[in-house]
């Protein structure tokens, strides 16, 4: 008898699952794939535990994986292996008899909670009281399906930390300003890379509803809803400056979604596919601390047995909320599917998904 058998409340994994070994848990994972066949399809992200991406039909950053999702219409089943907002735009692009599945539903993402449609709506409307209808909203993609429907709403795109500096110079010749959000940082570093000054920039706080600072909003130009990375935002100056001191020759590589101080202090910045690619086509023997995930530079140190690779923060814990999907809840929520009672569906409605799309479909186009 399968253990789904002895829940009483199918959302809540039972405590059974983690009495399993790892080998167990591991065939059984391999054999509900092999049932299934292409009736499953399991995207990954590159910040998921190895337990979990040893069974990944697909790896890579969230929306590439939602894309790659949306292709393969002959799965019944998409479970995917990442967080929230990852398995709504996934949800979003896949076809209306397609069910996404969320393996454990308290993976959500910090920085995508630290901005929900009422902060919106109420930031828009105090905003263009002070400032009049000269804003226009982008959102990165790491962001609720509701916040990417206000974006579509109102002629803003999505973007991604590998085009966040192309979309945003389209919409700086779309509007006089540029609302974006909600991580500061990527927004900050992507618009001083394409020439906007720091006194140009100011922060907007939804806890207050206000702009902080006093900025000459006649020279605004970007404004920078105030979310972040909890992941990213611990990587330091200081941290950088002991690698240089300890280490002359290591390179550091991080994320954009780290502090514009950060990035300016690294010898190179760019979205994860970037960093990847970087440390894929360095030499042999060459040194690097990275900026990103913990789970995504295990996995580069092993795979470069023949470079010198390490955090850049030695004290960098994985991303929390990614790593609520582990093996057992996996295993769960596979588990359910061979039940017919699925556990962790993620369904965003209509007007949303249309309005969110739209979004979506302007960042393509540009």
């Amino acid at each position: 008898m399968a253990i789904l058998d002895l829940i009483e409340n199918p959302e809540i994994m039972p405590q059974g699952y983690k009495a399993l070994s790892q080998t167990q848990m591991v065939e059984r994972v391999w054999q509900i794939k092999e049932s299934f066949g292409d009736k499953l399809f399991l995207p990954a992200h590159h910040y998921q535990k190895d337990e979990v991406i040893q069974f990944a039909d697909a790896i890579g950053d969230s929306l590439q994986l939602a894309q790659i999702a949306a292709k393969n219409t002959q799965a019944d089943y998409i479970v995917f292996c990442g967080v929230h907002f990852m398995a709504e735009t996934a949800d979003m692009l896949t076809k209306a008899n397609q069910s996404v599945i969320l393996p454990d539903m308290r993976a959500g993402c910090t920085m995508a909670d630290m901005a929900n449609l009422t902060q919106l709506e109420n930031a828009w409307q105090s905003l263009e009281s002070q400032l009049g209808q000269t804003i226009l909203p982008l959102t990165y993609v790491n962001s609720t399906a509701e916040i990417k429907a206000f974006v579509g709403r109102h002629g803003g795109a999505t973007v991604t930390s590998s085009n966040a500096k192309r979309i945003l110079s389209w919409a700086l010749e779309q509007q006089q300003r540029v609302l974006f959000l909600p991580d500061q940082h990527l927004g900050r570093n992507s618009a001083f890379d394409l020439g906007v000054a720091l006194d140009e920039m100011a922060i907007f706080s939804p806890e207050h509803n206000q702009l902080l600072g006093s900025p000459d909003v006649s020279k605004l130009k970007i404004i920078l809803w105030q979310g972040h990375c909890s992941v990213h935002e611990k990587f330091t100056v200081q941290n950088i400056q002991q690698i240089r001191q300890s280490s002359p020759k290591t390179k550091i590589i991080v994320h954009p979604e780290c502090s514009h101080e950060v990035v300016t202090a690294a010898d190179f910045a760019g979205s994860t596919k970037y960093i990847i690619d970087v440390l894929n086509e360095a030499e042999p023997n060459s040194q690097w601390a990275v900026g990103t995930e913990m789970n995504l530079v295990n996995r580069l140190i092993s795979q470069h047995p023949d470079k010198q690779i390490c955090s850049l923060n030695p004290n960098m814990c994985p991303c929390l909320t990614m790593n609520r999907i582990d093996l057992p809840h996996l295993l769960f929520a596979l588990e359910s599917l061979v039940n017919k009672a699925p556990i962790g569906v993620i369904k965003v409605d209509e007007p949303t998904t249309t309005d969110a799309i739209k979004a979506l479909e302007r960042m393509l186009t540009i």
